[in-house]
């Protein structure tokens, strides 16, 4: 289902992901400021948990996912959106703000107001399937209807889900595979180094949740344009060492920016964890919800 154009939509009957999720959580505990209590989506239960068995993983004949030996604190991969697929309209690269050199931009004008889209500016449609994007790794464009939880990845999370997170202020570090171990674990440190950020108002999914809006993974491929690259919603930059100065600059720049973030202030947490996936470091605070939602 398409969502609206610079609003956030599981469906036309929820006025936003928040409040959806807020009817997920609904127990009573975690409550949206200022909206109404709804009902639990079908297939959800009250406390979060599917109502409905999930679906045999293939590799233990199961419903519980399995995890790979990197998996051992629990963590949970995003599921992958499934649908019709969908082709991202290449974005106008245009000129980057000052101040961060070898920093790459794309026309994101009309941010953070409504975000109507005009001829060359990135695309935000919420979309149900896969999305073949114009840039690697996405700097934006057609994405999952629901985002995913933050955090360190130790495995390739959808990029459908991780571009909804940038919609929201989240900046995404992606690696690639063959990254030397001892530079992967700089990198988790320098994310694990980041302050801590409240997710507040209306639009937070859990009370007393805060995270860092960041998203680190490897990259599935080899077609990663720089052994390690950092996005957020229309700027992106690469770069060959996880000591790189720049990449704090970065961060600086765009993390939870009410500047350049498409939709300030939303939430990168508190997604069920068969949806939105579980960390394996470095998430939030506050645990993420079990069960699924679409």
């Amino acid at each position: 289902m398409r969502g609206r154009r610079g609003h956030d939509a599981y469906s036309p009957a929820v006025s936003s992901p928040a409040a959806r999720l807020g009817a997920v959580l609904a127990a009573g505990a975690l409550a949206l400021a200022g909206c109404s209590s709804e009902p639990s989506p079908p297939g959800i239960t009250a406390s979060g948990t599917s109502s409905t068995s999930p679906a045999a993983d293939p590799s233990t004949g199961s419903g519980t996912p399995s995890l790979s030996p990197s998996d051992a604190q629990g963590q949970i991969v995003p599921s992958a959106p499934s649908g019709a697929a969908t082709g991202e309209r290449a974005a106008r690269q245009v000129a980057p703000p000052a101040g961060i050199g070898g920093l790459l931009a794309w026309d994101t004008s009309g941010y953070p107001a409504a975000g109507d889209e005009g001829p060359g500016t990135v695309q935000h449609d919420h979309v149900d399937g896969p999305v073949t994007y114009a840039m690697t790794p996405p700097v934006g464009g057609p994405h999952a209807p629901v985002w995913m939880n933050a955090g360190v990845y130790t495995r390739p999370v959808p990029n459908e889900r991780a571009v909804h997170a940038m919609e929201h202020g989240a900046v995404w570090i992606t690696y690639a595979p063959t990254l030397p171990t001892d530079q992967v674990s700089a990198l988790t440190a320098f994310v694990a180094g980041q302050s801590l950020i409240a997710e507040q108002g209306s639009e937070a999914a859990q009370a007393g949740q805060a995270n860092r809006y960041v998203v680190m993974s490897p990259w599935g491929g080899d077609a990663l344009p720089s052994p390690i690259v950092i996005s957020s919603w229309g700027y992106q930059l690469r770069v060959t060492s996880p000591g790189d100065p720049r990449l704090q600059q970065f961060l600086d720049t765009f993390r939870a920016s009410a500047t350049y973030s498409p939709e300030p202030g939303s939430p990168v947490d508190g997604v069920p964890v068969l949806t939105g996936g579980r960390a394996a470091s470095n998430g939030g605070v506050v645990p993420n919800p079990p069960g699924a939602v679409g």
